[in-house]
């Protein structure tokens, strides 16, 4: 049976405080063996220097392994080489490969980049073909933002980034697990054997979660919300729920058989440290 993988996600500091913040979080996180960190791009790209810098950085510095977020925005496919070559040289050797969203975010419409990609398949068949790079992709439990909630065409496109070289897949974050269940019972019933591990985002900001949630498309349901309204404006109560919340989500995936869990951490070590003691989690 395949070991269960435990990985987390940053996101670049927009300065020097935040990096730090970053740097205390990676170092507060790395003594529980992760078994990859993902640095994300900002909206249209706006944050790619940063994210190869970091990415780069952490790969030099710590003993965990990275997978960076490559994105179709705002690049032509020169320049997606340049990119592939400088995470290569860094010693990376996982991609995320995904769209990305217009910097008006998931809902605004694409602009094509002359000489660029339109959409995640092209950049999947580039980053495998580039070598050396194992190639994940992301898939979306409560649907994609552009698929407008047709299922059967998110599958679809799952299984032609499978096909042409991904390898895995991490979900945008979610909180209903019978989504997570329906899309991966719909995935084997195609014929794939994509593991896709969900994405888990510990709720400790009730309004950046609302923030969140527009503009990743994500839907929030009425019985979570209805859990945190009476703590609106209790930060330290909203903090207890979600990681309460949280925990109780990771263990049903589990017990349902989830390859693993990758956490939202918002640049931030508090809340994945206590998931991890409320499930007992050993990487010893």
């Amino acid at each position: 049976m395949a070991r269960t993988t435990y990985s987390f996600e940053f996101f670049p500091p927009k300065d020097a405080q935040g990096e730090a913040r970053l740097w205390e979080a990676v170092a507060a996180l790395e003594s529980t063996a992760p078994d990859f960190i993902s640095v994300t791009y900002g909206a249209g790209g706006s944050t790619r220097d940063r994210t190869i810098r970091i990415t780069s950085e952490i790969t030099a510095h710590t003993k965990i392994p990275t997978v960076a977020h490559l994105t179709c925005v705002g690049s032509t496919k020169d320049e997606i080489s340049e990119i592939l070559s400088r995470y290569r040289d860094a010693g990376i050797k996982s991609i995320l490969a995904l769209r990305g969203d217009p910097s008006g975010g998931p809902s605004a419409p694409w602009i094509t980049t002359p000489g660029g990609l339109d959409h995640a398949d092209q950049l999947v068949a580039m980053a495998a073909e580039f070598g050396d790079f194992t190639v994940g992709v992301a898939a979306f439990p409560d649907g994609h933002p552009a698929s407008g909630g047709d299922l059967d065409k998110d599958i679809t496109v799952l299984l032609r980034k499978e096909d042409l070289g991904a390898s895995f897949a991490t979900t945008q974050f979610f909180f209903e697990v019978s989504k997570w269940k329906a899309l991966v019972s719909r995935l084997q019933e195609r014929g794939s054997s994509l593991p896709v591990i969900p994405g888990i985002l510990p709720v400790t900001n009730f309004k950046q979660l609302v923030r969140m949630a527009e503009l990743s498309g994500t839907t929030i349901p009425e019985h979570v919300i209805s859990r945190y309204l009476p703590y609106e404006n209790d930060t330290e109560a909203i903090k207890a729920l979600g990681i309460e919340l949280a925990t109780q989500q990771c263990r049903e995936l589990l017990d349902a058989g989830a390859p693993g869990l990758h956490f939202y951490t918002m640049n931030s070590s508090t809340a994945t440290r206590e998931i991890y003691s409320n499930l007992g989690i050993s990487r010893a």
